[in-house]
């Protein structure tokens, strides 16, 4: 009896054993993948990063998706209806325009004050940042976790003044009139977008927090650092930006100002933004890595 109670002790030691070594070596099979996985990630990052810096302002790759999300048929249509940008997309490349629309709305807070927030809403806004951000890896603003809509301008406690929207860095919130975000639309080549201007503000705050380990804010960053240095390097150009009224006036209140309606400028009229003045759109068109059909 005392013989047979030892072996089956032994045997359930032995099977004890097996397990553990069993459970030791997933878990060492998982922290080696996990090892590997962040040791390609750091090196890739290093190596475009020194690309992007050193060779030229391009990703090594741009839209790769694990789950790739879809937006429904109405949805959709709201897209074509409003954006021609996406109407000029292969098919492929509208797919991953709308995974991105789809995560955006997914990850924003839509408030309304005064106004109902409707499916077209919530899609307009969306589609903007992915249009801005769609030559670039990096497409969900950190700075930005909410979006708040007024029927028309709104108070802002800000400044104490009336508003047709602002970026709320404190809050993390882009506040917009709606009548003027959809009159940036109805008119598309006046170079006067609301959504595209804030939004311009909030990627640029949100690339200037993400500078060092994001190679979508280096390639934004560096090259305005570099359109900025070419106008300042060059006097005639400056001179003939600010007396041919192709930009309007408000664009020279201070730098982050004149980015905002630079990107206006560039996404509703690049024909003759390319005309007028080549060598700067050529830099923004290089800050958006924003090398589609129409521009």
């Amino acid at each position: 009896m005392i013989d047979t109670l030892l072996l089956l002790s032994i045997l359930n030691l032995e099977e004890s054993s097996v397990f553990e070594n069993l459970i030791i070596t997933i878990l060492g099979v998982i922290l080696s993948i996990v090892i590997i996985v962040l040791g390609f990630c750091v090196i890739f990052y290093f190596l475009e990063m020194a690309y992007v810096e050193y060779v030229k302002k391009k990703l090594f790759f741009n839209h790769v998706y694990l789950r790739k999300r879809t937006l429904t048929k109405p949805q959709k249509s709201i897209l074509r209806k409003n954006f021609k940008f996406y109407q000029k997309l292969s098919s492929k490349h509208q797919s991953y325009f709308e995974h991105r629309v789809f995560k955006i709305i997914r990850g924003t807070e839509f408030i309304g004050n005064d106004i109902e927030v409707r499916d077209e809403m919530k899609i307009i806004i969306a589609a903007t940042l992915v249009k801005l951000t769609f030559g670039l890896r990096d497409y969900n603003i950190g700075s930005v976790e909410r979006i708040v809509f007024y029927p028309e301008e709104f108070y802002s406690q800000t400044n104490k003044a009336y508003h047709k929207g602002e970026f709320n860095l404190g809050m993390k919130a882009l506040v917009f009139s709606w009548k003027d975000v959809l009159h940036g639309y109805e008119i598309e080549d006046d170079n006067l977008n609301l959504a595209i201007h804030e939004y311009t503000h909030a990627i640029h705050f949100h690339y200037l927090g993400t500078r060092s380990n994001n190679t979508s804010a280096a390639i934004f960053l560096e090259s305005y650092v570099e359109l900025s240095n070419m106008l300042d390097n060059d006097p005639k150009l400056k001179t003939k930006l600010v007396q041919s009224k192709f930009l309007r006036d408000y664009a020279f209140t201070n730098q982050f100002e004149f980015l905002s309606v630079i990107m206006e400028t560039f996404i509703e009229s690049p024909e003759d933004f390319k005309r007028q003045f080549p060598r700067i759109y050529n830099k923004t068109r290089e800050m958006l890595n924003f090398y589609f059909k129409g521009y």
